[in-house]
Parts: structure tokens; sequence; C-alpha cells
């Protein structure tokens, strides 16, 4: 037996009496005991600490007395001594602190299953179903997991995810109504690199997230989100991980430090913000739906500038899923290149329409490679907005802010497209280069991208 060395006369006795049988565990405290290969027969382990404890081929451990120990379930008990659940269902099963490293569970239904404290290093759940399965605390060092549905299961900070080795998962038991049962990454031709599982994974149990009810108040989102940094100046603008539409409701996520207090987190931000809510009631309605969507436009633009946040522009994601699934409607967009490597021969169908329209507009004060800069630019911006607004719908205020994000995003990723942006706005000058692109966004996203020609 291997453990805490203050449990050693536990160990002592398991050594001396386990090959011969009628040891007496009764409510003793077996965690981290490795049983490999003992006779077990007759053995008392009622109301026995069992957590991680080690059962690899043990023999007549079928005629132990569990009590009401994990050890109970026969399906359970063949599971721990054998280390093969290949293609079988655990469904509901109670595997809290089980040992089950190494174990086979490739195609294994563990839908709804307490994994809570158990260890799997180095275990194979390749395409398993982990639908709602509780994971809290629960060990996947090493773990194989291509395949596996994710499906709300629960995990939290004391989950461990090192060195998992994942190309891709599902988070959709079943296909929805397109088919699709959410695969990440998105396209099929993509898995995730060495390390990808982890980072994503351990992002969402590092956060905190605040739903606002019936949108958001500009001016009480402000000064709650200004009050909340003072109170805990870990949490800055950077902090902003998204901001998402659900329905009548924004969600607000926040990413906080692993030992944060999350519940106080929220009341801080709820307490200031429900005060400014309530004075604002008192002096006046609040704003109509389009005069509220356009500063809602201003918090995802310049609300938190000022706290030297290295990503100004925050993830605006409009989904209509639960917010446990963790299911985006993300999608790439590629901008031609072509200009980047050889700007002479230019083949973008946008650069001809963006040319011209900067000729028409009053450019006697450039000269003629800026006008050529200006042009470049702006084709490229329209040309990723005409693919955005193909693909996203854009008829409310909320869907509008959405695309502007998303393009804003694809442009901070492509360097060099940004470095033309900022070029183009600084030669140019902003209401030249507005005028350059004809696309109904463009006054949007630019007031989103203006201040990069300042920084």
């Amino acid at each position: 037996m291997k453990g805490d060395p203050r449990d050693a006369w536990i160990r002592t006795m398991a050594i001396a009496f386990a090959a011969t049988g009628g040891t007496s565990f009764y409510k003793a405290n077996l965690t981290d005991a490795d049983f490999t290969g003992a006779i077990l027969k007759s053995t008392d382990l009622r109301e026995a600490t069992i957590t991680r404890t080690c059962w690899k081929n043990t023999i007549k451990l079928d005629r132990a007395r569990p009590g009401n120990t994990i050890l109970a379930d026969t399906a359970i008990r063949e599971l721990l001594v054998r280390g093969n659940g290949y293609n079988k269902s655990y469904v509901n099963g109670n595997l809290r602190g089980a040992n089950l490293r190494g174990a086979n569970l490739n195609k294994a239904n563990l839908k709804l299953a307490d994994l809570s404290e158990a260890t799997l290093e180095d275990a194979n759940l390749e395409w398993a179903n982990l639908t709602e399965a509780n994971c809290v605390g629960t060990d996947f060092t090493h773990a194989y997991l291509t395949g596996a549905c994710l499906e709300a299961w629960n995990i939290d900070s004391r989950t461990r995810l090192t060195n998992v080795d994942c190309q891709y998962v599902f988070l959709l038991e079943n296909p929805d109504n397109m088919g699709s049962r959410e695969r990440r990454p998105h396209d099929f031709n993509r898995v995730f690199e060495p390390g990808d599982f982890d980072k994503l994974y351990k992002q969402i149990t590092n956060t905190v997230q605040i739903l606002l009810r019936n949108g958001v108040n500009p001016k009480a989102f402000r000064q709650a989100f200004q009050e909340l940094m003072a109170e805990n100046p870990e949490i800055t603008g950077d902090s902003i991980q998204g901001i998402e539409r659900k329905g009548n409701d924004v969600l607000l996520t926040l990413e906080v430090p692993e030992a944060t207090d999350k519940g106080k987190v929220e009341r801080q931000f709820f307490e200031v913000y429900e005060a400014r809510l309530e004075a604002a009631k008192q002096t006046a309605l609040l704003e109509a739906e389009r005069s509220h969507n356009q500063d809602f436009k201003e918090i995802v633009r310049a609300a938190f500038t000022s706290n030297q946040s290295s990503n100004p522009i925050i993830n605006l994601t409009n989904t209509a899923k639960s917010e446990s699934d963790m299911s985006d409607n993300s999608r790439h967009f590629n901008v031609d290149q072509s200009q980047a490597t050889n700007p002479k021969v230019n083949t973008n169908p946008n650069f001809a329409v963006a040319n011209d329209n900067a000729r028409q507009f009053n450019t006697t004060n450039f000269t003629s490679e800026q006008t050529q800069s200006l042009a470049e630019a702006a084709a490229e911006i329209q040309q990723l907005l005409n693919q955005l607004s193909q693909t996203n719908p854009t008829s409310t205020e909320i869907e509008k802010l959405t695309v502007v994000a998303r393009a804003a995003e694809e442009i901070k990723n492509n360097p060099t497209l940004k470095a033309k942006v900022i070029n183009a706005l600084k030669s140019g000058g902003v209401e030249a280069f507005k005028e350059t692109i004809k696309h109904p966004l463009v006054n949007i996203l630019v007031a989103t991208i203006e201040g990069w020609a300042e920084a």
C-alpha cells in the first residue's frame, strides 16, 4: 500500500493480513492505498474511506464486505479490478473517488456518472460519453479524450487536465437540427495542439459570469465595473472574456484568479449596479432601445480604455445557446492577402471599388502612395465586412455590434492588415477612410478601431 505516511499502521496491517483474508478495515481511512493483487476474501470494508484506493487485479474482492462503498456495485467493482470498461455503460454510476488509473474506458457511457475526486490518469476515454458527468476535483492527467462528448460536464478549478491527449471533442451528445454535435475545434480539418485543451477548459473554470436581466444600463455598468476594479486590483478591462446576448438578457464573463471568491465579486458588482439602476429610474425612464444599443456599443469600444487594457476590443458573441454548453457562433474569415505580398498587383475585386472611392474623395493633399495605401486597406476591410455580413445576421443593433466586434478581432489578429489600417488612418484620416469603404457598418467599425492610430 502507499499513501500518507501517517497511515503506515494501516499499510502494515494490510500487507500482513490481506493475503489470508478476514482483515477488518471497518471505518478505516484507505485513501490512496494500493491493494494490487491482494486476496481480499472476507475483508471488512464497511464504512471505510476508499478514495483513490487501487483494487487492480485483486482476488475475491467480490467476497469482501463492501458496505455502502462504491464496491457494492458489481459493474463498478469489476471495472476497478480489471480496468476494462470498453463500450460499457456506467450511466448514473457512483465512481466517486475511484482509482481508474490507466483504465480502458474507450466508448464507455459515463453520462451522469459521479467521477468527483477520482483519478483517471493515463485512462483511455476516447469517444466516451461524459455528458453531465460530475468531474469536480477529478484527475485527468495524461488521459486520452479525443472524440469524447463533454456536454454540460461539471468541472472546477481542482479538476486536473494537465497534458491531456485530445485532438477534438463534442459538446452535444445528440446532433442538433442542423446535424451538428458542436465539435471543437469547429473546423473538421483542425485539431487541438498540445496544451490547447487544458488552456481552453481552465479558462472556463476561472471565470465569473454575471447575468444582467433585461439588457444593460450603460452608466450603471460603467460605474459598477469601475468600482469592482477598485475593490479588486487583479480585475481589469482585460479580464472581460465576453459580453453575450441571452435573449433579452446580457451575460458578462470575467476571468479571475483561481483563488478568487466568485460570489463576492458578483455581489460587489450588483450592489453598485443595482443602486445606480434604481437611481436612474428615479430620474428618468430608461433610454429607448436604439439609444440603449448605441450606448452598449460604447461599452464595447471605450468603457475601459483608461484602464491600461491591452485588448480594448471586447469579444461580443451573439448566441442563443445555454450558458453551460460553451457553444458559440464563431466563424473564420479569410482576408485577401495579395496586397501584402505584391502591392502593385491587386486581384481583390473590392480594391477597384475602394480605389475609385478614394479618388472620388477629396485627396488633393494626399500623395499617390497615401491614396494607394488608403485604397488597399479599405478594400480588405470592405471584403471582411462583406463576408461577415453574408454569414451573420445584421438586423438588430446587437447583431450589428457582434459583426463589428468580430471584424475588429479579425483585424487585430492579422498584423499585416492591422498595420495597413493604422497607416491609412494616420495618413488619410478617419473621414477619408470611412468614405473609401462602402458598407453600412463602416462608421461603427471605424469608431471602434480609430484609437489604434493614437496608440
